[in-house]
């Protein structure tokens, strides 16, 4: 009897749970029996393994074959097994040492002449490995980069399954030629992408980020985008049709400071699971942007699908900014299931194959017409629209959801002499420059909340700013008084301190004054409240 096992990982979201790969040959009829809950697709690598194996010289052994994958209990799916078991059954075949798989971690497809197919999510499964204790970890060749992210781990990458067995074998490594011929397509590389799956996401990635210099007028919008961008405060803009909601919207990744490290790792790992990352680029450095068709459905928005569910648009904009444009024409329900991620920084999809969790703690801007024409409230043109009619348009966008908005800016349609008088974006202030005030009102709120687990004012809970962190003497009148009218909930005051908190840390101030918490309440409500914040400066 022959016995060997090594370990591979399943990804269960964005979690990988370490499995160990064991096989065990006995004397009988030749059959080969794969336990241990696989899907459909982990069922089918029986004969991927074993054509993989002989076409790599290796002899298939002819006795009976038994592959468990433990702990049996957690579902198992794709095709990143088929390396860990082809390998657990060389050993058991003796034609390699089975010591020397026991501490692998093994990753990747076959392909039935042997070669190693890169498989999406091995940023997470090498994580969860590291995690567990592993050290050395197999993957595919192609992916080496992306699993050498992971400190600690040491990465081989391998082309075929010959150079594997060679490599473990102390046998000379033979030299694998897999590279495409010029003009075509590596199809090597399409394991890693789904297509139809990105809703947008990453579309801004890898291209020139959009200047905000670009943007003619718009002062009131361009200083809400900065605020957005500083205390990572949702957004909202209403305006007729031209006004530049959409372009002032793609404006704001390019605000946001880079991501740390840590959260580059989150990000890239929410990509790589949905089969989004950009080829090339291993590391996501920058916000993600992900702006996907009102048409979107529930599943794509915030995740699930049929199987096990898959990461949504919320999760692939974490740590970034998810834009819903002609926000009222989403579906009611789509738009209401933002409401618990909004809070929490995750959602959790339960089906019938498990329950995952899935980190979106994203930034969401929306955008939308006064009126189903576009033309409520514009001086000399007529709005179509009856007074019903604007009220239903406007009332898709539910209230608990937009409580959850801290900041409503209305986009006046921008005057002939800021758009050709002086030319769009003369004298305008770049996203550099915008950025920049940014990146130090971020600096401050860092080193406020050092021995805490924030990062950002609109994480502090409003216990804590009530009661740690105060604002000025007599700054809350204003928004007390508004909570007495009904204007604000006990959630729309707490949302107000944190932007004044957030103004603050960009006015360079100690704490909230009267005018930064009268400013936050007149972002919020759309109400001016004097003169001087008419004129904020952008």
């Amino acid at each position: 009897m022959g016995f060997a096992r090594t370990c591979s990982v399943a990804l269960v979201g964005v979690e990988g749970v370490v499995v160990e790969v064991q096989a065990d040959l006995e004397p009988g009829v030749a059959a080969f029996t794969l336990v241990g809950l696989p899907d459909k697709s982990l069922v089918e690598s029986r004969d991927r393994v074993r054509a993989a194996v002989v076409n790599s010289g290796a002899e298939w052994p002819q006795k009976k074959l038994t592959v468990g994958l433990s702990p049996a209990s957690v579902p198992k799916g794709g095709s990143g097994f088929d390396l860990a078991v082809a390998c657990a059954v060389l050993g058991a075949a003796e034609r390699i040492d089975p010591r020397e798989i026991a501490d692998l971690m093994m990753i990747g497809e076959l392909g039935l002449d042997g070669r190693v197919r890169p498989v999406r999510g091995i940023l997470p499964a090498v994580l969860a490995a590291a995690e567990a204790g592993y050290r050395q970890v197999v993957v595919p060749e192609r992916t080496t980069a992306e699993a050498s992210l992971v400190p600690g781990v040491s990465v081989l990458g391998v082309r075929s399954l010959r150079q594997l067995i060679a490599v473990l074998t102390d046998e000379p490594v033979p030299e694998e030629e897999d590279r495409p011929r010029e003009g075509r397509p590596d199809p090597m590389l399409a394991g890693l992408s789904l297509p139809g799956v990105g809703i947008g996401a990453g579309a801004l990635l890898g291209e020139r980020r959009p200047d905000l210099a670009e943007v003619a007028g718009q002062s009131r919008a361009r200083r809400a985008l900065e605020v957005a961008a500083a205390g990572r405060h949702h957004l909202y803009f209403q305006g007729p049709p031209g006004a530049g909601k959409t372009m002032l919207a793609e404006r704001l990744p390019g605000l946001l400071p880079p991501l740390t490290p840590q959260e580059s790792l989150e990000v890239t790992a929410v990509h790589s699971v949905a089969g989004v990352l950009p080829a090339g680029q291993p590391l996501v450095e920058r916000a993600p942007y992900c702006a996907p068709h009102h048409s979107a459905s529930m599943a794509s928005l915030v995740g699930g699908g049929s199987g096990m569910p898959r990461p949504g648009a919320v999760s692939l904009a974490h740590k970034g900014v998810l834009f819903l444009d002609e926000a009222p024409e989403f579906s009611g329900r789509v738009l209401d299931a933002l409401r618990q991620p909004l809070e929490s920084g995750h959602v959790i999809v339960a089906r019938s194959a498990g329950v995952m969790r899935l980190p979106a703690r994203f930034l969401l801007a929306l955008a939308a017409n006064p009126c189903p024409c576009g033309r409520h409230g514009l001086t000399g043109e007529g709005c179509d629209c009856a007074p019903q009619t604007v009220r239903r348009y406007r009332a898709r966008l539910s209230g608990p959801l937009m409580d959850r908005v801290d900041l409503r800016v209305t986009v006046e349609p921008v005057a002939r002499s800021e758009l050709v008088g002086l030319g769009a974006g003369h004298g305008a202030e770049t996203t550099a420059d915008v950025a920049a005030r940014v990146r130090a009102a971020r600096d401050r709120a860092l080193f406020r909340y050092a021995d805490t687990p924030w990062h950002t004012n609109s994480e502090v809970p409003g216990h804590e700013l009530r009661t740690r962190w105060r604002a000025a003497p007599e700054a809350l009148a204003e928004a007390e008084r508004d909570m007495e009218r009904g204007l604000l909930t006990a959630r729309g005051l707490d949302r107000v301190l944190r932007v004044a908190w957030t103004l603050a840390d960009l006015a360079g101030h100690d704490r909230p004054d009267v005018t930064d918490v009268n400013h936050a309440l007149e972002l919020r409500t759309g109400f001016r409240r004097s003169p001087a914040l008419a004129g904020a400066p952008a």
